[in-house]
């Protein structure tokens, strides 16, 4: 939770989160056009997405079925019988006037959604509804300096508009709840999740009241906000200047703002319109939407393990601390990379070189793990070498290093430069003595109570092998000599 300090005393944020997410599914929710992304502009645009007169909607079955899947990953509740309503506006990009979306019946009711805190908590965020939508065109007023440009690719492609209850209390906690979602879609293939792309949007609900109240107050929305960075910058903003018009003896207004990028400020978009000024009624054209029971069940038994399911099995089979293990849950490709190199191998040890040597160099090169220079195999390989003991960890890492640039395997690498590890005692135990019979004074030093000198010891019996002594062996040598009342 964060609070806000204001002039005359402190603030409590309360934010719902509106996610529109893009069904993955190749053709509309109710037309056959194509989805493709980056298609040139109105190639995919059938005559019912451009409301020509009587063009009749036709229901996508694949749009259902990822909209349930979408519910039963959320815990939702699944109804059985939803309402396609028409919600009326009128747009440029909106050829009929209206939307069809479900507005009094959703298809999904009320779930929920667990958060892992970097403190530790964990906070429940609940979903109110999810409901199926089309989506607009798109308006283009940068194509011309004295004309709008309207694509209609984009219309009557399927949304899942996942609406949560205004539980979250900081700009972190709606960025967790983004991170998580986002996640628990790619989850279930029902979304993408590239904000980037227009293929998850959020509209951010934010109202300030004084620390201590329960009454909500009047809130503003944010729309159509295309990262989770610009989710959490336009929350501080938003709720800074509503505490500066609350202080000041100001009234909030309900209404829609944007977020200036570009000056890191919200500013007015529209007053904000309530439910009843878009007359939504029954789509006239679709018949209430019926489930059978048994198609749902059937969705429910082909669930894949979800974020939470698998963080829970990395902590209990593969040993790994709870913030290791959401970490590399977070992404459906991290969790499976890491599946990988952990096969039949040390998982705290896997995990250790996924999240940090893995993750340092893709994030040094910007790339992603799916674009990864070393493969899960060929990680695993090197675990494996670090677990026989043949490469130190000084020593693995000089490999990796070598892997990233070269593709080689860990065992050529190896092979190829000479790095094995010495894991003879008795190599060892030679090089030990001859380093402790040329510094006797040190020796001495040593024994009179100077304990830092060990450190002198390893260097230099670590020079003299090429820093390939087994560390573990040698401190159980040198601390075995150094004992001793002679050299």
């Amino acid at each position: 939770m964060t609070i806000l300090q204001g002039a005359t005393g402190e603030w409590e944020m309360v934010i719902g989160l509106e996610v529109h997410a893009q069904v993955i599914s190749n053709a509309k929710l109710f037309s056959a056009a194509a989805t493709t992304f980056g298609a040139a502009p109105n190639a995919q645009v059938s005559l019912v997405d451009a409301a020509f007169p009587g063009m009749l909607p036709v229901l996508n079955e694949k749009c259902i079925e990822q909209a349930v899947r979408t519910g039963l990953g959320l815990k939702a509740q699944i109804n059985l019988t939803s309402v396609f309503d028409r919600k009326n506006y009128f747009y440029a990009d909106l050829p009929a006037g209206y939307q069809i979306s479900q507005f009094t019946q959703p298809i999904v009711g009320k779930g929920e959604i667990l958060l892992d805190m970097p403190d530790g908590v964990t906070r429940c965020i609940g979903i109110t509804r999810l409901h199926l939508e089309q989506d607009a065109g798109k308006s283009m007023h940068d194509q011309s300096p004295s004309e709008t440009f309207v694509d209609l690719n984009r219309a009557g492609v399927a949304l899942m508009e996942i609406v949560s209850e205004p539980d979250m209390r900081s700009g972190e906690e709606a960025g967790a709840y983004l991170k998580k979602l986002r996640a628990i879609l790619r989850y279930l293939g029902t979304c993408d999740g590239n904000m980037e792309e227009g293929s998850m949007r959020c509209d951010v609900n934010l109202s300030m009241r004084r620390k201590g109240e329960t009454a909500f107050g009047t809130r503003c929305e944010i729309k159509n906000v295309n990262s989770i960075r610009f989710v959490q910058q336009a929350i501080e903003y938003e709720s800074h200047r509503q505490v500066e018009v609350l202080e000041s003896g100001g009234t909030i207004i309900q209404e829609t703002r944007l977020w200036d990028t570009a000056k890191g400020i919200t500013r007015t978009m529209r007053s904000k319109e309530d439910a009843h000024d878009y007359r939504y009624f029954p789509d006239p054209d679709l018949l209430p939407l019926v489930l059978d029971p048994a198609f749902v069940e059937n969705i429910r038994q082909h669930l894949p393990e979800l974020p939470d399911d698998k963080r829970a099995r990395f902590i209990t089979y593969y040993g790994l601390k709870p913030y290791d293990a959401s970490v590399l849950v977070a992404e459906k490709a991290t969790a499976d990379f890491f599946e990988l190199v952990a096969a039949g191998r040390d998982g705290k040890l896997a995990a250790n070189w996924v999240t940090v040597e893995l993750f340092g160099a893709l994030n040094k090169r910007g790339k992603t793990i799916e674009e990864s220079p070393v493969s899960a195999e060929a990680l695993g390989g090197l675990v494996d070498l670090i677990s026989a003991q043949i490469l130190s960890g000084r020593m693995a890492k000089e490999v990796f290093e070598a892997m990233v640039e070269t593709g080689q395997s860990a065992a050529q690498i190896v092979e190829e430069r000479g790095l094995k590890q010495v894991t003879d005692s008795g190599a060892i135990e030679k090089e030990v003595d001859a380093i402790l019979a040329a510094n006797g004074d040190k020796v001495a030093e040593y024994r009179s109570g100077k304990d830092k000198l060990f450190g002198f010891f390893v260097g230099q019996v670590m020079k003299a092998t090429e820093g390939k002594a087994n560390p573990a062996l040698l401190n159980e040598l040198l601390k075995k000599k150094l004992s001793g009342s002679a050299v």
